[in-house]
């Protein structure tokens, strides 16, 4: 595969799709989805959702120039926003030239709770549920017996007084899931027995979303000659602000959430989930701090990298339920979740650099309404050639709003 597509997005869509049927090796059905107006049916949708009256659509894009330790990937991704698509695009195509993104995510654990009140006698609850942790890893596992099976399931336990609460924490080893449905039922396997043991009630079985067993990091590097010293300098100088401000800050991670949101949506995974443990993660040290860091190595040019909690899966849930989603990662080409989890971090890094580069040179408006000017101009009640012919002129006098459109319009005799 070849990520590196040069001008995609001038290509016409069916230019696009037949380059990325050789790229991807779709086969004529995958080509067929891509231009279906309806991929999702009313019956798969009746039974994803609950009191289900329609299928409401997003634009599916492609991110091109991604390299993830060495190899290429389009990333598909699904948003709304075109400008989110074209910077991640740009972001990695910088990166691109020193060799892209290097990732990791070595854990695939997520966490599980189980939390118990009402004990009385805390010092005995806690000996006892030491003595039996391995019966209860044993009754965990077998709840899950194709996880056991192919090396997952439970690892350990932890126990923690939060007030009141008893807090016990089970890691589960969950392979390629996101395994919120694998937690949730080993969970919910072992209250009974924890009952017994400490005495106490429980008050909850459940899966944390502050998934810090598994942790994704990803770091590139951008050369000093395609940024400049001074663009290189106030990137560094945004992201020290985003760490002073709180009001700066969860908007520079709303930043990074653009692109992994819309990858979660196109692949079928929880992108709430993903974002609760992120947003969380920047919280981790009693303030809410960006999830990116930069700087610059020996010969000035930056260096970006991130590190947050990352639960993606590529069985389970929507994914292969949801045709679209089923198909996403066949264009992505990853074959596990530690894979999928790595190119989620390196695309909130691109996402996030390209928001910084934007903000600090030309204004984070420039290269947004540049690429919505065609929407404004269809608002405004342009029809064919006239809608590009307005959205140039708007972008020309650097006036992208609908105000202007509709005078561009009634200028045509419309």
């Amino acid at each position: 595969m070849n990520s590196g597509l040069k001008k995609f997005y001038e290509m016409s869509w069916a230019e696009r799709v037949e380059t990325l049927a050789r790229e991807c090796r779709l086969s004529e059905e995958d080509k067929k989805l891509l231009s279906s107006l309806k991929p999702l049916n009313f019956e798969t949708a009746d039974r994803m959702g609950e009191n289900v009256v329609g299928v409401f659509g997003l634009p599916f894009s492609i991110a091109t120039n991604f390299k993830v330790n060495g190899k290429d990937c389009l990333v598909p991704m699904a948003t709304e926003e075109s400008s989110v698509v074209a910077a991640a695009s740009h972001g990695a195509k910088l990166a691109r030239k020193t060799g892209g993104f290097k990732a990791e995510c070595p854990e695939q654990n997520m966490l599980g709770l189980v939390v118990l009140e009402g004990i009385k006698d805390k010092e005995r609850a806690i000996k006892a549920i030491t003595e039996e942790k391995s019966m209860l890893l044993k009754k965990a596992s077998s709840v899950d017996e194709v996880l056991e099976k192919f090396g997952g399931g439970a690892l350990y336990l932890e126990t923690e007084w939060r007030g009141e609460f008893l807090e016990v924490r089970l890691a589960v080893n969950v392979l390629d899931a996101m395994g919120a449905n694998a937690v949730n039922s080993m969970c919910e396997a072992i209250a009974p027995e924890l009952e017994k043991l400490s005495g106490g009630r429980v008050l909850m079985s459940i899966i944390s979303n502050y998934a810090v067993k598994r942790i994704a990091r990803a770091r590139a590097k951008w050369l000093k000659e395609d940024l400049g010293e001074e663009t290189i300098n106030a990137i560094i100088k945004a992201n020290e602000y985003a760490a002073k401000s709180i009001y700066r800050a969860p908007t520079h991670n709303k930043g990074i959430m653009n692109g992994m949101a819309a990858l979660a949506i196109a692949t079928g995974n929880d992108f709430r989930a993903i974002s609760a443990g992120a947003h969380a993660f920047a919280a981790r040290r009693g303030k809410y701090m960006p999830l990116t860091k930069y700087s610059k190595d020996a010969e000035g040019n930056l260096v970006g990298e991130i590190e947050l909690p990352m639960q993606a899966g590529i069985v389970g849930g929507s994914t292969k339920v949801n045709p679209m989603a089923k198909l996403a990662l066949k264009i992505l080409g990853v074959k596990s979740a530690r894979e999928l989890c790595e190119v989620f971090a390196a695309l909130g890094l691109a996402q996030n650099f390209a928001a910084l580069r934007a903000i600090v040179k030309e204004g984070i408006q420039k290269g947004h309404m540049k690429l919505h000017a065609e929407n404004i101009a269809v608002q405004a009640g342009a029809k064919g050639t006239q809608i590009k012919e307005i959205a140039k002129a708007m972008v020309e006098k650097g006036k992208v709003n609908e105000a202007e459109a509709r005078k561009l319009l009634a200028s045509m005799g419309n």
